[in-house]
């Protein structure tokens, strides 16, 4: 029974209470004029009338007639409430299938909190049943039904926290285990009690949280989109959507973006030219626009590629207008760029479509093989530009490039303005997406001066540049030919190494410009001299000939006529030079059957002709080949040697000149390198030095010596100098500068303690260079000497040129004190060119005391010689360094 039943029969219960005291008032009522008239008559006459049988009768029959009458309306009464009753329930039974019939549950209490309704859905909502709900029963304990059968969600073991969700405007969703979303809204009567309502919500949940999804994607998308998007209201033109690209470009926050116009975002150039742009879209009748246009950013004149659209609604009314735009400033700066490379490109360049033979591009140097403006070419064919006969040769040739496909090369003369050319031409072919050919590129490159180029570089390669005679790779392939010619016959032919004797002091002397036009006279005349032959420069002063005939006096008769032909002098720029031929002879096949070896035989005859007398002619024997392999071996022991740090360091004192000197006077060293072979025992300096100089080992070498000097030198107690020798070649390989500056500050040695010693040659190389290093190196802080002054060509010039620190007066000259007044007077000049200088002077080779008196009655500075002491190792000279003597018996182990 629902509660508006229940409420219908406690009505029809309380009826019959309310009709019997209605008939009582009606009785009461009927019966007071009696009582009245009775209680105004004396009490006989009162008895009297109730004696009287007719007044008794009337009293009856008017009761009869209020009781009937109070009957009647009390049936009266009961029918009308009967009829009410049957209408409440008549009214709660369609309330309640009403109430039952609803989507959502409902829950009523009444103002004590009882539950005065629950309808069907509210139990189907929960799974609960009808007999779970008794008479009585409070809203709480319902909802504490609920928690206890797992359907309060969350909040299942806090009922007060449900209330106060509950009660909430927007309501309270409850998230039940099975997954389903209740909405719950509790709204309380005026007169008391209460309304619940519980929806389920699942399907608007899940909806809702689908929709978030997919809001939150689409913002996403529309956020990280490489381009600027944004949108704005057609009405009012404010912006309501702006992506991370606008914020980034504009350089303004979303929120400073949104509910604004372009007028309150940008200069008023920039919003007018947006402006415009917004009303070139909402005119156009496609409703898009794509268009280019320049804005200002904050001082900066920025190019937009912009699309803009109209978005309408349901109504197909213009609502919104959305843009995209890009900057492509950089781009547009690329692509001219890149039109500007192309258009200066060193080659003719043109693109071909292929759909219909029109050219799409051409450069400038197209103009050239094309004989015509570009603009003439752009959007023509071949057929427009050129004769009929050309134009089927171009067709043919572009149409076998597109079926081979790659890239196809040819050269062919073309008539320019400037003459009949020759042309590199290269197609290529590109394809579209599917693989199908659409352009054609071609290139036309003008060869014509490299072939002619290459032409005289295939002359230079096998002909010297100087002299015009064949090279050393022409002389091998010459000696290859003579060898096939002459193979299973009983032929024989010579091969002649020529050394021209005091080129190199000629170069040395006058310079390499006179060196260079003496080597192309002594060439003609070689060439003169030698009819029949092959005639070669091998090398700077070094020639070959190649001569067949009878062997060895055809060879004999040639080396002589080439030394008759150099005997008169040479005039070269009004210099008269003298010049010698010093050669060496193999023979084909008594010394070698193969050019290699007929030319190093030679060779080595001219090794041993240079060895026996300059100007002299040798043939070569077998024994020199011991001789140059005991060279070779040495050099390959040397090089041996200095990557296994096999040399050592020796040590010769330099003392200031006393006419008696001790420990006292001397001020530094000189350090030498000394070679100990394993097999070969003591290699004396004047045999593996000079080896070292030719093969280029001097190099590696002089850096060894180099750092291991300045790290022995840094290890002394006394400050004492150290001087190190550099050889020309170290000053021509390399960086020289950096190098002594790396050691120096590796091994901690002050630069002022480094001496290091130059000869001349350092200088008459490459003045120029040689005195660059030279200051870079002063400029270190270190000193320079130079050695052995006196000797070769040495020239007041370096003296002026470079202020040297200390000039070594050559050996030769102090060796010859006392025997010639030549040298006193020489070494006397000397001293006073040095002193006159401000040069500090050393003597070498002082081995005597009337030597050493003659210099320091000279006022020498200094001086160096066995007669102070001999190059040592270290140890020999502790006391004078600053560290304790050593015994004679440990020197000696030591050297």
């Amino acid at each position: 029974m629902t509660g508006w039943q229940k409420q219908a029969n406690e009505l029809s219960i309380t009826s019959p209470s309310r009709g019997s005291a209605l008939s009582f008032a009606l009785l009461t009522a009927a019966s007071v004029p009696e009582a009245s008239a009775a209680a105004a008559s004396p009490p006989s006459v009162i008895l009297a009338s109730y004696s009287d049988p007719s007044m008794i009768w009337n009293i009856l029959v008017g009761g009869f007639v209020v009781f009937a009458f109070l009957t009647c309306v009390i049936l009266w009464v009961m029918s009308a409430l009967r009829k009410l009753r049957r209408a409440n329930t008549s009214r709660s039974a369609f309330v309640s299938t009403a109430l039952n019939n609803l989507s959502q549950g409902v829950v009523m209490v009444d103002a004590r909190k009882r539950i005065v309704f629950c309808n069907d859905r509210y139990l189907e909502i929960y799974g609960l049943s009808r007999s779970d709900i008794f008479k009585g029963m409070t809203g709480r304990q319902l909802i504490e039904l609920r928690a206890a059968r797992g359907m309060l969600g969350p909040l299942d073991e806090a009922i007060d926290d449900y209330y106060k969700q509950v009660q909430s405007q927007e309501g309270y969703i409850c998230e039940l285990k099975d997954g389903r979303s209740i909405l719950i809204k509790h709204r309380e009567l005026t007169r008391g009690g209460g309304v619940s309502t519980h929806e389920d919500y699942t399907a608007q949940r899940n909806l809702a949280k689908q929709l978030a999804t997919t809001k939150n994607f689409l913002e996403s998308v529309i956020d990280n989109i490489p381009v600027c998007v944004a949108a704005k209201t057609i009405e009012d033109g404010r912006y309501i959507l702006a992506n991370r690209a606008f914020e980034q470009f504009s350089r303004l926050g979303r929120e400073q973006i949104l509910g604004r116009t372009a007028e309150e975002l940008f200069t008023p150039a920039t919003a007018c030219t947006i402006n415009q742009a917004d009303q070139a879209t909402i005119s156009s009748a496609e409703g898009q626009v794509r268009s280019e246009f320049f804005i200002e950013r904050r001082r900066e004149r920025r190019m937009l590629a912009s699309n803009r659209v109209i978005a309408r609604n349901e109504k197909n009314q213009p609502e919104y207008l959305v843009a995209l735009f890009e900057d492509v400033t950089e781009r547009r700066s690329a692509k001219k760029f890149l039109e500007l490379v192309v258009d200066n490109i060193p080659v003719a360049l043109v693109v071909k479509r292929l759909r219909d033979g029109q050219f799409v591009l051409a450069n400038r140097g197209a103009e050239t093989t094309l004989n015509r403006p570009r603009e003439e070419v752009v959007g023509r064919t071949v057929e427009d530009i050129c004769t009929p006969t050309d134009a089927q040769f171009i067709l043919k040739r572009d149409e076998d490039a597109v079926r081979k496909g790659g890239i196809v090369t040819e050269e062919h003369p073309i008539q320019t303005e400037n003459g009949l050319r020759l042309f590199l031409t290269r197609r290529m072919t590109v394809q579209n997406e599917a693989g199908e050919p659409e352009y054609l590129i071609k290139t036309h490159e003008d060869i014509t001066d490299r072939r002619e180029t290459e032409s005289r570089m295939a002359h230079m390669a096998y002909h010297d540049t100087l002299t015009g005679l064949p090279n050393r790779a022409a002389f091998q392939q010459a000696m290859a030919q003579m060898i096939d010619a002459c193979a299973d016959t009983d032929e024989k032919f010579a091969v002649l190494s020529v050394d021209l004797d005091r080129l190199k002091d000629i170069n040395d002397v006058f310079g390499h410009e006179v060196g260079d036009k003496l080597l192309i006279e002594v060439s003609r005349r070689i060439e003169s001299a030698s009819p029949g032959a092959v005639v070669a420069r091998l090398s700077g002063d070094e020639f070959g000939l190649i001569i067949d005939g009878a062997q060895p006096d055809t060879a004999k008769a040639l080396a002589a006529r080439l030394s008759k032909a150099v005997q008169d002098e040479f005039i070269v720029d009004g210099r008269s030079l003298r010049i010698g031929l010093t050669i060496g002879i193999s023979l084909f096949p008594d010394n070698g059957s193969d050019g290699e070896a007929l030319l190093s035989n030679a060779d080595a005859a001219l090794f041993r002709a240079k060895a026996k007398s300059r100007g002299s002619v040798s043939f070569y024997e077998a024994e020199m080949d011991q001789q140059i392999r005991d060279r070779r071996a040495l050099h390959q022991d040397l090089s041996t040697a200095i990557r296994n740090g096999e040399l050592s360091l020796h040590y010769q004192p330099q003392a200031k000149t006393r006419h008696h000197l001790s420990g006292d006077d001397v001020i530094g060293f000189e350090a030498l390198a000394r070679w100990v072979h394993p097999k070969r025992g003591f290699v004396p300096p004047s045999d593996f030095i000079p080896l070292a100089e030719e093969s280029g080992l001097i190099v590696e070498m002089g850096e060894w010596i180099l750092r291991e000097a300045c790290r022995e030198a840094a290890s002394w107690p006394r400050p004492l100098q150290i001087s190190v020798n550099l050889s020309p070649a170290q000053f021509a390989h390399g960086d020289l500068v950096n190098l002594v500056h790396s050691i120096l500050l590796e091994t901690g040695l002050a630069p002022s303690r480094l001496e290091l010693e130059i000869t001349e040659g350092v200088l008459i190389d490459d003045f120029d260079r040689g005195l660059s290093l030279l200051r870079r190196l002063k400029a270190l802080g270190v000193r320079i000497a130079m050695d052995d002054f006196g000797s070769g060509y040495s020239s007041l010039t370096y003296l002026q040129a470079f202020p040297f620190d200390k000039i070594k007066i050559d050996r030769a000259f102090v060796m010859n004190l006392g025997r010639n007044t030549q040298s006193a007077a020489i070494i006397r000049a000397m001293i006073g060119l040095c002193h006159g200088l401000g040069i500090s002077i050393v003597a070498e080779g002082v081995e005597t005391q009337d030597q050493l008196s003659f210099l320091s009655d000279e006022a020498c500075d200094q001086v160096q010689g066995y007669f102070l002491g001999k190059p040592a190792a270290i140890p020999h000279y502790a006391e004078w360094v600053g560290r304790s003597a050593v015994t004679s018996a440990e020197a000696r182990k030591i050297g």
